[in-house]
């Protein structure tokens, strides 16, 4: 596929890779160069406050786990079957 680049540096992703990757308005990119390639990916932007609302859960649930309070599965069908039990 190729696309032309435009006024502005502008280029526009064809529908199908659009499509394919599920992309919408809006959605966030990062663009940057390797060894002569423009790379594109698509990326998630957290607002600052859920990542560190999301660092103090973790903290939390660590300290749970070291004091044996939070179980600990070695497999996620571990994890249902406990679940299931209840």
């Amino acid at each position: 596929m190729l696309a032309e680049l435009r006024q502005k540096s502008q280029i526009t992703i064809p529908k199908e890779i659009i499509v394919k990757l599920g992309l919408s308005e809006g959605d966030k990119l990062d663009i940057f160069e390797k060894d002569g390639f423009i790379c594109i990916m698509p990326v998630v932007v957290y607002p600052k406050k859920y990542l560190s609302k999301l660092k103090e859960e973790i903290g939390e649930i660590k300290a749970k786990i070291a004091s044996g309070e939070q179980p600990v599965f070695d497999s996620v069908d571990a994890m249902f079957d406990k679940l299931e039990a209840e």
